[in-house]
């Protein structure tokens, strides 16, 4: 096993090339950088890096220790930040986001609630879009988001939203004066499609593949985002089944929203990393669920 000041040393000077750099960065001499590098050669058995009186550089067995232990280390480092967290309590900062407009009530329901009963934790809240709500979880911009079901490959809480789906399409569509249509219609029109970093969970809910009698869904062209979608719907490329809620979020002239009597409801709710399960997280959620429902708290892991 390598030691912390080693695997320590080696990074940072992977990362500055440059002896003296690494020494001053490390508060030690430059001829002790040397000695633990020269160490960790011998135990290896390899070269790690290329020296010269001008250059240094990282060997290719350096180059794939250095990949190999990096995101290790930043492990390590994110296990403690966790843990110090935790005992802590409920300190720091939580940056929630929403996703859609009609979503962003409930999430400041929580929001206050969450601060008055953690005022030492500061708040902020964010929109995010189709396109960047995934990434902004994964790169830890943001904490935790309000966001539709099914989200797969992330930790989810209780239902906080339902509503009935509903069919966009132009005003000129067809059916645009319907009364209701069933999931069948799909097969008949082409469907907008959501862009492609969504949860492929959450697309085949939204926009799926066949009909419920298992005819193809003909797909339409791709937006990215919401507002952009709806746009294509209105030019008559495709239709695009919806919340309910899009009737009053999104009203629009040359849009028509028509009730889909066959479909279940929509549910939305809370979404955050499962590595990223804090206790401002935690505390977070049980407030969202006792701010906008009436049944308890609970959080379990989504599929995926």
């Amino acid at each position: 096993m390598l030691e912390r000041y080693e695997i320590e040393t080696f990074l940072t000077l992977a990362d500055e090339l440059h002896f003296g750099r690494t020494a001053e960065k490390l508060g030690v001499t430059t001829g002790r950088i040397s000695h633990v590098i020269k160490k960790l050669e011998r135990r290896i058995g390899a070269a790690l890096f290329e020296r010269t009186s001008r250059v240094v550089r990282l060997t290719p067995i350096g180059r794939r220790l250095a990949d190999d232990l990096a995101p290790v280390v930043a492990g390590m480092a994110e296990a403690v930040r966790r843990a110090v967290d935790a005992g802590r309590g409920v300190t720091g900062h939580l940056r929630v986001a929403f996703l859609g407009e009609w979503t962003a009530p409930t999430l400041l329901k929580a929001v206050s609630l969450f601060s008055r009963r953690h005022p030492d934790c500061e708040v902020s809240v964010h929109e995010v879009q189709l396109y960047n709500s995934r990434s902004s979880l994964a790169d830890g911009s943001v904490d935790i988001l309000l966001a539709s079901y099914p989200f797969d490959g992330m930790a989810n809480g209780p239902a906080l939203l339902w509503e009935s789906r509903v069919l966009a399409v132009s005003t000129a569509h067809p059916l645009a004066d319907a009364v209701s249509v069933s999931l069948e219609a799909l097969g008949d029109h082409p469907v907008v499609q959501y862009p492609a970093v969504t949860s492929a969970a959450f697309k085949r809910d939204r926009t799926p593949e066949r009909t419920p009698s298992g005819r193809p869904v003909p797909k339409g062209p791709t937006g990215n985002t919401f507002s952009e979608m709806l746009t294509l719907v209105a030019m008559n490329k495709g239709v695009l089944p919806v919340g309910e809620h899009s009737r009053r979020y999104y009203p629009r002239p040359d849009l028509s929203y028509v009730p889909i009597h066959d479909a279940p409801p929509i549910e939305r709710g809370l979404v955050w990393l499962q590595t990223n399960t804090t206790n401002r997280v935690r505390e977070f959620v049980r407030a969202a669920t006792e701010a906008n429902a009436d049944h308890g708290p609970s959080i379990k892991a989504a599929a995926g």
